[in-house]
């Protein structure tokens, strides 16, 4: 505790303990690339916080934690708290409810898949008033030209030309005015001892159309072992399942292409979950990939 604790400076430090009380622990989540800051501080009660240095993107990530916090009230973690220190630097700092709990597990047959459809439903119905449309950040329509120049053999056997023809499809199909956490898998669902299922790390919400996420999370479901069919029966049982198949192979070809291609720059990061969603977009155009 007292390395990560004195690294943190003294301002931030007060800050978080005029919410929380004297602190007695810090147990630190390893999440150094989104916050400066990411922990179990424990006083009075154990309040998870969240802090960042320096005005950023990392920053408006955070502040848009506080945004889906109100918006997604009883399923994001209550925001407790929310201070901008500036006497060391710009710093962000926010205090969350602490929800113990495990991770969804959305393996075939998973017990967890139902709840978690619930949660993705109830998520799919909220508005989203003053957050910005997915389409308006899906302005980048050309990922696999772009994967042609910097990574050719990735995008071997495809067509790169009716890829980008579909992606530039892609945001008109996802505009829509509901919220969109954009980011969902199973670590991001934490089940409860009493079975009551919060969504964290909203980091990155959207207005879009009420399918997005369960489309998102038909790729997940892949990832976790699920045939494609299987994944989109699943899909078909929630109740904001309502896209045209134009649409979804769209959206399955700029995700495709977006995801590989931040894998490709962010040396392999994400691999993995490139590579699922290339073989499901490749279904949902026909194509085999090489």
């Amino acid at each position: 505790m007292a390395d990560v604790w004195d690294s943190i400076p003294g301002t931030v430090r007060q800050t978080v303990e005029r919410h929380v009380g004297s602190v007695s622990s810090v147990t630190v989540i390893d999440d150094g690339q989104n916050n400066d800051l990411a922990a179990l501080v424990s006083g009075e009660r154990p309040v998870f916080v969240k802090g960042v240095k320096g005005i950023s993107r990392r920053m408006r990530w955070l502040r848009n934690e506080i945004t889906a916090g109100a918006l997604a009230g009883g399923i994001a973690p209550a925001v407790l708290f929310a201070e901008d220190v500036t006497a060391d630097d710009d710093w962000l700092v926010v205090g969350f409810e602490y929800l113990p709990g495990r991770a969804a597990d959305l393996a075939p047959g998973s017990v967890d898949l139902p709840a978690v459809g619930v949660t993705v439903d109830r998520i799919g119905a909220l508005p989203a008033p003053g957050i910005r449309g997915l389409h308006l950040r899906w302005e980048v329509q050309d990922w696999w030209s772009r994967l042609g120049e910097i990574a050719p053999d990735v995008v071997t056997g495809w067509d790169v030309e009716d890829m980008d023809r579909w992606t530039v499809l892609a945001p008109e199909a996802v505009e829509g005015d509901r919220l969109v956490h954009t980011d969902l898998h199973g670590d991001q669902f934490i089940i409860g001892a009493d079975g009551v299922i919060h969504v964290i790390d909203w980091g990155w919400p959207a207005a879009g159309a009420g399918w997005v996420d369960t489309a998102f999370m038909v790729i997940r479901l892949i990832e976790a072992g699920h045939s494609p069919a299987d994944a989109e029966a699943w899909a078909a049982t929630r109740a904001g399942w309502r896209v045209e198949a134009d649409a979804l192979t769209a959206f399955a070809a700029f995700t495709a292409g977006l995801w590989t291609y931040r894998s490709v720059t962010e040396h392999n990061r994400g691999a993995r979950r490139a590579r699922v969603a290339r073989d499901y977009a490749a279904r949902r155009v026909g194509v085999t990939e090489a």
